[in-house]
């Protein structure tokens, strides 16, 4: 083979070796069951509601005396292994003999959701063995509210297999993301004040920082617009004089002082008759 040749096809082996590592590195998320296109907006919005949980693994051991010893492994919308490539997204691992069996895969989901709850459902696990007539397993994981916490307290709560069908596992775990939106308490007119409040203080401290360091006034003079501000006081307290007076304006005052031009006047020489004549 010519070089040329030669190097063209290491190209190529390195370009399939680059789109196979990246087709397996890119993890698979949650499937809802049925075709793509009957998936509704709730479920759309719920699995993307849980995203923020997709990164971290979840782990319960159990423990039913000598003969039955399990660890479950969790992960929301991810596979538990990689790669193993079979969709698991809840595993049961035998802690005796280390035999590992998929409760629930990730490309077989239902979710839905109430007031302050997620319930995340993984179907078509491995089928149970003498149990539940041979059917296939499923994980049926409740995801209750509780805030502050993005994800804890992942625990099983029992198994359901002595029915003929419909048997299942179910688990439960405390998440923020299963609460709702906490709505605002405050009022329109609440945020009206605050916003004027705001631009009030925006305003005068703006207002005092440009008319001291650029323009150079002092005292009273450093208070913006404050020719404007010492009118309209003006002008408002006079206008609250002409409202609020409740008497004419020419009525005599109630109380006047007393001065020379109240006193009476004397009368003249009224001592003359003890004078000697």
């Amino acid at each position: 083979m010519s070089p040329p040749c030669h190097t063209s096809a290491l190209l190529l082996m390195f370009m399939a070796l680059a789109v196979a590592g990246a087709e397996q590195s890119e993890e698979r998320s949650c499937d809802v069951v049925g075709d793509e296109s009957s998936e509704s907006q709730m479920e759309r919005a719920l699995l993307k509601k849980l995203e923020p949980l997709s990164h971290m693994r979840f782990n319960v051991t159990v423990e039913k005396g000598k003969a039955e010893n399990y660890i479950y492994h969790f992960r929301v919308c991810r596979e538990v292994s990689s790669t193993s490539h079979d969709f698991g997204g809840l595993v049961q691992t035998d802690t005796q003999t280390g035999k590992t069996t998929v409760i629930g895969r990730i490309n077989e989901t239902q979710v839905f959701n109430g007031s302050d709850w997620i319930m995340l459902i993984y179907k078509g696990g491995d089928s149970y063995g003498r149990h539940c007539s041979g059917e296939k397993r499923r994980a049926v994981i409740m995801i209750s509210c509780k805030r502050g916490v993005t994800a804890s307290s992942f625990t099983i709560i029992s198994e359901e297999r002595e029915k003929e069908q419909e048997c299942f596992y179910l688990f439960e775990m405390d998440s923020s993301v299963a609460c709702p939106a906490e709505n605002s308490h405050l009022s329109v007119g609440s945020i009206l004040l605050i916003t004027f409040v705001s631009l009030i203080a925006v305003y005068i401290i703006g207002g005092f920082l440009y008319q001291r360091l650029i323009v150079g006034a002092k005292g009273m003079e450093q208070i913006p617009h404050f020719a404007f501000w010492q009118d309209l006081g003006n002008l408002v307290a006079d206008g609250c004089d002409f409202v609020c007076r409740s008497k004419p304006r020419n009525a005599p005052a109630a109380y006047r002082g007393v001065g020379d031009d109240q006193l009476g006047e004397e009368s003249e020489e009224r001592d003359d008759h003890l004078l000697p004549m």
